[in-house]
Order: structure tokens, then C-alpha cells, then sequence
């Protein structure tokens, strides 16, 4: 399981996931499909949990996550530690706006605090080639940021820094940049040891799951 020093600081308890970590005792997540709602922690805890791409926890509930297999896990808190969120952000989430959607939730539910962002292991520019319908769809989102993170390799495709692009989503969403974190940048497809990945799996890859939990301690940050 891999710890971040900044959400450390908030004293939030928190992973992101590696090959066989166990779940957390009492995990509350969504259905992922890819889109960008998002859910409260206790609507997970139905028998049947809602289809969403983020979700939101308070103090008092139990830890939150998201799971992937090369996307881009971000795990959300604020300052106090008392709201948290976890995000699953593909590309298909990033144009439809999941990364806004979840800060919006997790500003709602902590309102007049600062929020802190850690963006977790997901597929690296060096394995991720996309076509020009991709581009064309996050383009249209991010038009000042889709540029810098492409490499071109061969007429209409590209390789794409998923999390470079996600933490230009998070700066234009209005986070400062030392409010945005992120793990040692490992390649989810490149390190078979540590990580699940689809694009080198395929549909038997397994996912990794990533928590966040929020806390009673009260942190000013």
C-alpha cells in the first residue's frame, strides 16, 4: 500500500493500492462505469451500490475508494481531514468532467476549507497511445492543456500523460499546485510486479483498489 506524505499531514488514514493489498475493513465504492457522478459514501452501503466515479465521505463513515486498472486514482481531503473523496479518472471520466464533479462534491460538503488532491499509480506516457477521437474528446474539455500532454508517434495517434493531464484538470478546477500531490510516477502496465494493468492484461487483469478515510482530528493546512 502506498502512503503520500501530504494527505499524511491531514491525518487521514489512506493507500493507494498494489498487487494483493488487502481491502479495508468496512470499504464503501461505487459501480464504476466511467462517467462522471458522484455518490455519498453511505449510498454505497446499499446492497446494490450506485453506478458513480466518485465518491464522497464524512467524519464518522467508513473509508471511501475508487478502483483501477491503469486509470488515474486521485484521493481528495480537506484541510481538517473531515471530508474526503476518491475519484477514478480515465480518459472517457476526464472529458466528461469527474475530476470537477468530484471537487465540487467534496467543496460542498466542506465548505470554506481547503481541499488537498494526491494523484495516485495509473499507465504512463510511455505505454498509453491513443487515437484522435480520445484527443478530440479531452480537447474539447481541456483546449489549453491537451497539447502538453501529448507525444505525437504516428498520424492521427498519440501518447497521452493521463496524469499530467489530470493534474492540469486539477489546477484549473482551483487548486494550487502545493495543494496537488502525487506518488512516485510508476508505469501501472510497465511494473507487473506491483500493479494490475488492462492495457497488459487485458479483461482477466485484476484492479487495485484505493482508500481514503476521513478522520476526527482537526489539522490546518
Amino acid at each position: 500500500m502506498i502512503r503520500h506524505a501530504l494527505l499524511d499531514s491531514l491525518g487521514v488514514a489512506h493507500g493507494f493500492g498494489e498487487r494483493d493489498d488487502p481491502e479495508p475493513e468496512g470499504v464503501l465504492r461505487p459501480r464504476q462505469v466511467h462517467g462522471a457522478v458522484v455518490v455519498a459514501a453511505r449510498a454505497c452501503a446499499a446492497a446494490k451500490a450506485p453506478e458513480a466515479d466518485a465518491v464522497v465521505g464524512i467524519e464518522g463513515e467508513g473509508p471511501v475508494a475508487v478502483v483501477t486498472a491503469d486509470c488515474v486514482p486521485i484521493l481528495l481531503a480537506s484541510n481538517d481531514g473531515a471530508a474526503v473523496a476518491a475519484v477514478h479518472a480515465g480518459w472517457r471520466g476526464l472529458a466528461a468532467g469527474v475530476v470537477e464533479a468530484g471537487l465540487a462534491a467534496l467543496k460542498a460538503a466542506a465548505p470554506n476549507r481547503a481541499i488537498y488532491a494526491v494523484v495516485g499509480p495509473h499507465i504512463g506516457p510511455c505505454c498509453y497511445e491513443v487515437d484522435q477521437p480520445v484527443i478530440e474528446a479531452l480537447g474539447g474539455r481541456y483546449p489549453h492543456h491537451i497539447d502538453g500532454a501529448l507525444q505525437e508517434v504516428r498520424g492521427d495517434h498519440a501518447d497521452l500523460d493521463l496524469g499530467a493531464l489530470t493534474r492540469a484538470a486539477l489546477r484549473e478546477a482551483g487548486l494550487a499546485p502545493f495543494r496537488i500531490g502525487e506518488v512516485e510516477r510508476p508505469c501501472t502496465r510497465c511494473d507487473a510486479r506491483r500493479f494490475h494493468s488492462y492495457r497488459r492484461d487485458g479483461p482477466r487483469s485484476g484492479r487495485l483498489l484505493h482508500h481514503i478515510r476521513a478522520n476526527l482530528e482537526e489539522t490546518q493546512g
